[in-house]
């Protein structure tokens, strides 16, 4: 099973960024093969619908997209909504890359939560027909400190996570395209 995390912070060290590589280890210790996509590290042009990109960042971005099994974006939350790195991104991409997938949505708030943002890449990931994951995981305040070893500190917040990744491998599973035989 594949499954593609697309960080989309634009800051070094970045809260969203460390429980993006932090799900990874969750999903790679589950036996998922994990991609993640740092778009602070693999920055991808500005959309434009007139404009054909020929971009590495972009290509590989895609690529990965459409060979997941699954889908996780990661955001902080900025007033109230998913960065705008983050939103660039899904700009590129549609229906080809999330028709029938089931995606989970991450966020990381200077506040308490990021529900706003949550639902936000919700109302997205319906729109190009991904499969929402009932469940999400929102860290903010003291929930944003990871240990030297990248887990988070706060033990209440590594269950949650570790919990909700488990309940997204199942739905995954459930969801899943098989590859249909050829007549």
């Amino acid at each position: 099973m594949r499954i593609t995390i697309v960080s989309g912070s634009n800051r070094k060290q970045a809260t969203s960024t460390q429980l993006s590589v932090y799900l990874a280890k969750v999903l790679e210790s589950n036996g998922v093969k994990a991609t993640l996509i740092d778009l602070n590290a693999a920055p991808l042009p500005f959309y434009s619908p007139d404009v054909e990109h020929r971009d590495e960042h972009l290509n590989a971005y895609k690529k990965s997209l459409n060979e997941a099994d699954g889908i996780v974006l990661v955001t902080p939350e900025y007033h109230g909504a998913p960065s705008g790195v983050l939103k660039n991104a899904l700009d590129h991409v549609g229906f080809e890359q999330f028709d029938g997938k089931v995606v989970l949505s991450v966020s990381s708030a200077g506040g308490a939560v990021g529900v706003s943002s949550l639902q936000q890449l919700q109302t997205i990931v319906r729109n190009v027909h991904g499969v929402n994951c009932p469940e999400w995981i929102s860290i903010g305040g003291e929930q944003r400190a990871f240990t030297p070893e990248g887990e988070p500190a706060d033990s209440k917040t590594k269950d949650r996570v570790q919990r909700t990744v488990l309940y997204f491998l199942q739905m995954v599973r459930t969801f899943r395209k098989e590859e249909q035989p050829q007549d």
